[in-house]
C-alpha cells in the first residue's frame, strides 16, 4: 500500500503566515503539523512508501523538511508543478496527478496535510480491508448541526455504508462529517480518473467528489473520535493550538 499526503494547496484562508510557508508544516505545539499524520502513519505495516504531493512554491521547504527526518518508511517529494492558486491542480486534481505517475496498481491510503485528528489508522485500515473492494472514508462527529453546516454531511446505515451526503447543507440532518482521509482499494483507485472525465465535476472540492461516489459505488465510513482538526481558518489553527499546549 501506498499513502499519500495531499499538501499542494496555498493556504490562502491563512494568510499572511502561508503566503511563503506551506500550511502543513505549520507548528502545532511543538511540530509540524503534518509530523502527526507521519507518526499514526507510521503505525501501518505494508507501506511501500508515503508520498507527499505539494507544489512548485513550497517543493523546496518539503525537501528540507523530509531531509530533516528519521522515518520507519521512505518519503517522496512530488512537485505538481503549479505556482500559484490561480493554476492549482486542486485536491483530487492532485490524486490523480500522483496516482497517474504512480501507477494504480496498489492500494492507496489518501490523507490531508492539514488534518489532525486523535484515533487509530490501524482501526481505520482493519475497517476499510473489511470492506474491500469499496472505498472507505474517515467520519467524525462534531456534535454540533449548526457547526456542521461547515462540511461535508453524511448519513450511514447499520452496516456503516454511506448512504445519502450533502455538501456543507443548510439543514444537516446529522453532526456526522467527512475527513480528508480516504482508502482506495487498487480495483477502485481508476474512479479518480472517471470522475474527472466530467469537466464539470469540482478538481479542488474533496466533498464534491464523495458525493459522486456514493451515488455511483458503495462506500463505508469509519467514525473517529476525540478531535479531529481541519485547519483550514485562523481559529481553527489557533484551537489546535491551545489543545496542544495544554
Amino acid at each position: 500500500m501506498k499513502v499519500l499526503i495531499l499538501a499542494a494547496g496555498y493556504g490562502t484562508r491563512l494568510y499572511p503566515r502561508t503566503r511563503y510557508f506551506p500550511k502543513p508544516l505549520l507548528k502545532i505545539g511543538k511540530k509540524p503539523m503534518i509530523n502527526y499524520l507521519l507518526k499514526n502513519i507510521e503505525r501501518l505495516n505494508g507501506i511501500s512508501r508515503i508520498i507527499v504531493v505539494t507544489n512548485d512554491r513550497f517543493f523546496k521547504k518539503f525537501s528540507a523538511w523530509k531531509n530533516s527526518l528519521k522515518t520507519k518508511y521512505p518519503i517522496h517529494i512530488i512537485n505538481d508543478l503549479t505556482t500559484s492558486p490561480d493554476d492549482k491542480r486542486g485536491a483530487i486534481g492532485d490524486m490523480h496527478f500522483v496516482l497517474s505517475q504512480e501507477g494504480f496498481d496498489e492500494n492507496f491510503l489518501v490523507l490531508g496535510g492539514d488534518n489532525i485528528f486523535k484515533g487509530s489508522l490501524v482501526d481505520f485500515m482493519h475497517f476499510a480491508k473489511s470492506k474491500q473492494p469499496s472505498i472507505s472514508v474517515g467520519i467524525f462527529d462534531i456534535k454540533n448541526k449548526k457547526e456542521a453546516r461547515h462540511y461535508g454531511v453524511v448519513s450511514l446505515n447499520k452496516k456503516k455504508r454511506i448512504v445519502e451526503f450533502s455538501e456543507k447543507p443548510s439543514s444537516p440532518k446529522s453532526s456526522l462529517v467527512a475527513m480528508c482521509l480516504y482508502y482506495f482499494p487498487r480495483k477502485k483507485a481508476q474512479l479518480i480518473e472517471k470522475y474527472l472525465q466530467d469537466p464539470f465535476n469540482s478538481r479542488d472540492t474533496t466533498g464534491s467528489f464523495i458525493d459522486w461516489l456514493v451515488r455511483k459505488d458503495k462506500v463505508y465510513g469509519f467514525k473517529f473520535s476525540d478531535f479531529w482538526f481541519d485547519i483550514g481558518h485562523a481559529h481553527t489553527y489557533q484551537k489546535a493550538e491551545r489543545l496542544f499546549k495544554s
